[in-house]
C-alpha cells in the first residue's frame, strides 16, 4: 500500500476520532471526514446513513475507510429508545459503508469496521484470542454480533476487513477514567461484585496507534481486539488506580446492586472477557502500554498519541 493514503472516516468528531484523524495526518495521510451537516469544507464529505446517501466518488477514491459512528454508548441504560438507538445506529451505518465499498467493485478500499470488545461475552479467566466463540445474549453482545455481521457485503466483495473489537480507552479525558478518576480520589474507588472478572483496556496512543497500523497494512484483515497485551482483573485495576492515584480502594460495590442498577450494562461491569490481542501483534503492532500498570499511568498523564 502506498505511503500516502487517502483515508476516509465516519464518526471523527468524537474522542477517538478527532485523535485518529490527527494521528492520521501527522503520518502523511490525506482524510476526508464524513458529516452528517451539509459542507463544502475541504477534507469533509456529507452523508446521511439513514437514507443511503454518501458520495460514491468519495469511497471508490479512498484506500482506506474505517466506521467509528454509533448514538453514544453512555446512555440510560433502562430505556429501550438507547438499545435502539445503540444497535441501529452502528449497525447501519456499518451496513452502508460496507455495501459502498461493495460497489467500489476492483478499487474497493479496505474497510476497518469499528465493532467492541464485548463481543466475546462472559467467558470466565478463559483466554480469548479473536478466534475464540461469542457467547451469551447480554446487550452489547448481541450488538456486536449484528455490528460485525454488517460489515459481510465489504468481506464478500473480497475486501480487506478488519473488525476493530475495541476494548474501553483509558484516558482521563474521557469516559470510563473520566469518572473513576474524581471517585478514586475521593476515596470511594473500589471493585466491582468480586473483582475478579476480567476487565479489557488500552491506552489512548496504543488505540490510535494500532488502528492507524492497520490501515497502513498491506495484509491484515479479520477480527482484531484492540486491548493490552495482558487483560487485568477488575481487582487489579482498582488496585493500580488506587495507588496511581493515592487513595485507598476499600469500598466494593455489591454486584446485586450493580445487576439492579446497571441494568442491560451490567453484564458489562461484573461480566469475565479475558481478551488477548494475538491477531493484532501478529500482524506486527507493538503496544506501548502493555498491562494495566502502563494504560493506567498513560491514562492519567493524558498522554496523547506521538
Amino acid at each position: 500500500m502506498s505511503e500516502n493514503l487517502h483515508v476516509v472516516v465516519a464518526g471523527s468528531s468524537g474522542f477517538l476520532g478527532t485523535h485518529l484523524l490527527r494521528t492520521l495526518q501527522r503520518r502523511g495521510h490525506t482524510t476526508t471526514s464524513l458529516v452528517r451537516r451539509p459542507t463544502s469544507e475541504p477534507g469533509e464529505s456529507t452523508w446521511d446513513p439513514y437514507a443511503g446517501v454518501y458520495d460514491r466518488g468519495v469511497i471508490a477514491s479512498a484506500d482506506v475507510v474505517i466506521n467509528l459512528a454509533g448514538s453514544p454508548l453512555i446512555g440510560n441504560v433502562h430505556s429501550k429508545q438507547w438499545a435502539h438507538d445503540l444497535r441501529e445506529s452502528r449497525v447501519t451505518t456499518t451496513r452502508v459503508l460496507a455495501e459502498a465499498i461493495a460497489g467500489a467493485g476492483d478499487t474497493s478500499p479496505a474497510f476497518l469496521a469499528g465493532n467492541g470488545i464485548s463481543f466475546y461475552g462472559d467467558h470466565g479467566g478463559e483466554p480469548l484470542p479473536e478466534t475464540a466463540d461469542s457467547r451469551g445474549d447480554a446487550l452489547l453482545t448481541s450488538v456486536t454480533r449484528d455490528w460485525q455481521d454488517a460489515a459481510q457485503p465489504a468481506v464478500e466483495a473480497g475486501a480487506r476487513v478488519c473488525i476493530l473489537r475495541t476494548a474501553p480507552v483509558m484516558d482521563a479525558r474521557h469516559a470510563p477514567l473520566q469518572w473513576l478518576k474524581p471517585l478514586f480520589k475521593g476515596g470511594l474507588g473500589g471493585k466491582l461484585g468480586s473483582g475478579e472478572q476480567h476487565m479489557p483496556m488500552i491506552s489512548l496512543r496504543d488505540w490510535v496507534g494500532a488502528v492507524a497500523h492497520l490501515a497502513e497494512s498491506d495484509t491484515a484483515h479479520g477480527p482484531m481486539n484492540l486491548c493490552c497485551a495482558t487483560t487485568p482483573t477488575n481487582a487489579e485495576f482498582t488496585t493500580s488506580l488506587g495507588r496511581a492515584l493515592r487513595r485507598p480502594t476499600f469500598a466494593t460495590v455489591p454486584a446485586v446492586l450493580l445487576d439492579k442498577a446497571a441494568g442491560a450494562m451490567a453484564p458489562e461491569l461484573l461480566g469475565s472477557v479475558n481478551a488477548v490481542p494475538q491477531a493484532l501483534i501478529d500482524s506486527g503492532f507493538e503496544h506501548a502500554d502493555r498491562d494495566v500498570v502502563a494504560v493506567v499511568a498513560a491514562g492519567l498523564a493524558e498522554r496523547d498519541p506521538a
